[in-house]
């Protein structure tokens, strides 16, 4: 197949690295002769023909920039398949030979969709959630849980200063994953993610009680989104043994800043990846990692897949929360 245009977008939700991820699919298809056009807000844009050239110029220093300069948007118009056709539409009236998708879960269906109509698409994963079942990692993750981590450590001070119980939120969605690397980091007393049955008097009360038995005057409780409300756990904590806990929810502060060394390389080496696909002709693929090896899988086998906390981690997180 012979490829002489391709596009690039970010959908859903923005991650710190995607500027890296775009970066490297525009220099890597200029390198081969490959004109590169930017697809703004998403599959909206997709839609809607908002589309830009990509060159050098436009992409040299936004490496180290989070967010994404192409923009973001959820699309609830390419759901329906007319949406979806006026999208392959789109790329037959530019001449797109091929699509790279940069996000996560919802970015895939749509690829997916797209390629299902005929359009060449390569997905790249990209969410601080890090819940894409294919790949061990996904762009902005080690950004998101640095940046928590920092946040964390600076409440730390203050809270122990008052010897109170904190009780912080981090994002996630429906997965633990971030929450539990988090919480592993900055030694928190208790940490409660989606995919672990809570048991609260043994999960939280008794974890807080021992901590105190022991000579410690600050308790740090850990709250993915989807295991509850921050503001709730406090609550229950002050019902049953009559702290008065400080609600931190991180919230969207996760998403941004410069992205790191490990978010920016990574980006860099699966933007490479996706164009040299197209190139060779593959389609419906999603660059992922595995045990630190760069590889592509097909999309209907991705989102088939399942993914659990390993019970390694568990079990790390109950030796090291367990005081």
């Amino acid at each position: 197949m012979s490829v002489k245009r391709i596009g690039v977008l970010t959908s859903g939700g923005d991650a710190p690295g995607m500027n890296a991820c775009v970066r490297a699919v525009v220099r890597t298809a200029l390198y081969h002769g490959v004109e590169c056009y930017g697809i703004r807000r998403g599959y909206n844009g997709l839609i809607n023909g908002d589309i830009i050239k990509l060159d050098e110029k436009s992409v040299s220093r936004t490496i180290n920039r989070g967010g994404t300069i192409l923009y973001t948007a959820r699309s609830k118009e390419f759901i329906t398949e007319e949406g979806q056709q006026r999208a392959v539409n789109t790329c037959k009236f530019l001449g797109l030979d091929g699509i790279v998708a940069i996000g996560g879960d919802g970015t895939f269906r749509g690829a997916r969709a797209l390629s299902h109509h005929g359009v060449n698409v390569v997905a790249i994963p990209a969410t601080i959630d890090n819940d894409i079942c294919c790949t061990n990692y996904s762009i902005g993750f080690d950004t998101a849980a640095n940046t928590a981590i920092d946040c964390i450590d600076r409440l730390r001070d203050t809270m122990q200063s008052h010897e109170r119980c904190s009780v912080v939120e981090v994002m996630g969605r429906n997965a633990g994953y971030l929450a539990m690397y988090v919480g592993l980091a900055v030694g928190a007393t208790a940490v409660l993610v989606p995919e672990k049955h809570i048991d609260f008097e043994k999960d939280v009360i008794e974890k807080v009680r021992k901590a105190r038995l022991k000579g410690f005057t600050h308790f740090m409780i850990v709250v993915a989104e989807g295991a509850g409300s921050a503001a709730d756990i406090a609550a229950k904590i002050k019902e049953s043994i009559g702290l008065d806990p400080r609600v931190t929810v991180l919230g969207h502060i996760q998403r941004g800043g410069s992205p790191t060394a490990r978010d920016r390389v990574n980006a860099t080496k699966m933007g490479y990846l996706a164009v040299e696909l197209l190139l060779a002709g593959k389609t419906n693929r999603v660059v992922c990692t595995n045990e630190g090896s760069f590889l592509d899988v097909d999309i209907d086998e991705a989102l088939a897949m399942n993914r659990n906390i390993q019970s390694m981690e568990v079990n790390v997180l109950d030796a090291m929360t367990g005081i």
